[in-house]
């Protein structure tokens, strides 16, 4: 009586697991879904490159001489017109005094002509402009009293080289006076002597200021190479200093993202020392060629505002915004199939079975996708990594 008891008992259990299996499998597994969402996607391009300035200015002396101050140190920002080194400059400053005063002199000449000789030689002018014509009237009275007989033959010979000799005392006075007027020879001679003064002073002025070692522009020291005491020639590089505002990031990127590169793209940088502190930058120049041996190309970017943490031949790491849309649809790339063959596809839930739809893809970024054809906002799609998923079948969501 017992036996036929358990086989009823073990029918009806076995006939209720393959009742629930059949039904499990008309109504399919519960899977883990991800959805097609919309958004914004930004495609960026991430590469890795070192810090260089433009250019380098080497700092030497432009005289002999003997550094008598050092004031700039490597690594110090200096500014521009700032004092960097000093030459002994005693000597130099003596023959400035010098021809300081050889200056004043030829200025006081000059003054000389225009104050004094000048106001004389116009009063010599009217003396002997009056002299003259004192003369002349004598001699005509002595002519006429000659005629007469009243004077003598020598009386009228002495009047007439008086009048002589007043003329020639006019002619000198009227080349006095013009040669001390403006453009006269001895106005012309002190105005040159003048000029060679001044022109002296400022050749001394230029050698002392050549003592004087002075940043041409904003710059960082990046080598000294003198001391105080040290003597110095032309030529001799003293300090090299890299000017701030000029810094550039040198990237080597893959040739294939060359068809997204654009000069004026913008993009956030940071220093591999300095991870957390982020600066903007801007594509600057891409270079016209391909290295051929690396398959990539150059791209240099400004950096727009200079950065005291960076520094020579630091390494970089570079994200540039090459593309960006805005309510695009968004579909996670773990559950694309084939992503990057001709012909991905992915299986959607429709009507709670899983269907298999080509897709038409644009950006990839940052493990997000951007569908252009194939599915539509909010349809949910089974994950590549989902195992016991077949096309055609039955399936549920299955709730986080």
């Amino acid at each position: 009586m017992m036996r036929p008891v358990y086989l009823w008992a073990g029918s009806l259990l076995l006939g209720c697991a393959v009742g629930y299996l059949v039904y499990q499998w008309l109504i399919g597994p519960r899977v883990y879904l991800e959805p097609v969402g919309e958004g914004t996607l930004v495609h960026t391009i991430v590469a890795s490159g070192h810090v260089q300035t433009e250019h380098r200015i080497n700092l030497g002396a432009q005289i002999t001489g003997t550094v008598s101050k050092v004031l700039a140190q490597e690594g110090q920002s200096v500014k521009r017109g700032q004092l960097l080194l000093a030459l002994d400059s005693a000597e130099l400053g003596a023959s400035v005094a010098q021809a300081r005063a050889a200056e004043q002199l030829a200025g006081s000449n000059l003054r000389m002509v225009q104050e004094v000789k000048a106001p004389l030689a116009k009063q010599a002018v009217a003396q002997a402009e009056t002299n003259f014509l004192s003369a002349q009237r004598a001699v005509a009275r002595a002519q006429a009293l000659f005629a007469q007989g009243f004077y003598g033959g020598a009386t009228n010979e002495d009047a007439q080289r008086a009048l002589e000799i007043a003329q020639s005392q006019r002619s000198i006075a009227s080349h006095q006076w013009a040669s001390v007027q403006p453009g006269g020879s001895e106005a012309a001679s002190a105005q040159a002597a003048l000029v060679q003064a001044q022109a002296a002073l400022q050749t001394q002025l230029a050698r002392f200021r050549y003592s004087q070692i002075l940043a041409p522009q904003a710059a960082v020291v990046m080598a000294r190479n003198v001391e105080e005491g040290d003597g110095v020639v032309p030529g001799k590089v003293l300090m090299v200093l890299s000017p701030l505002g000029s810094t550039q990031l040198i990237l080597q990127i893959d040739e294939k993202n060359l068809k997204w590169l654009r000069v004026g793209q913008s993009a956030t940088a940071s220093a591999d020392a300095f991870p957390e502190r982020k600066f903007a930058a801007q594509v600057a120049f891409i270079h016209p060629a391909v290295d051929a041996q690396r398959g990539a190309i150059e791209v240099r970017l400004d950096v727009s505002e200079p950065q005291e943490l960076l520094k020579q031949d630091m390494t970089v790491s570079v994200d540039i915004e090459v593309e960006r849309r805005t309510q695009a649809l968004l579909l996670a790339q773990t559950a694309i199939h084939e992503v990057d063959s001709a012909a991905p596809w992915v299986l959607v839930v429709r009507n709670g079975k899983a269907v298999r739809q080509g897709l038409g893809l644009g950006l990839v970024s940052q493990g997000k996708v951007q569908v252009l054809s194939g599915l539509q906002a909010g349809e949910m799609v089974v994950p590549t990594a989902q195992t016991g998923v077949h096309e055609g079948g039955r399936i549920r969501q299955a709730l986080p």
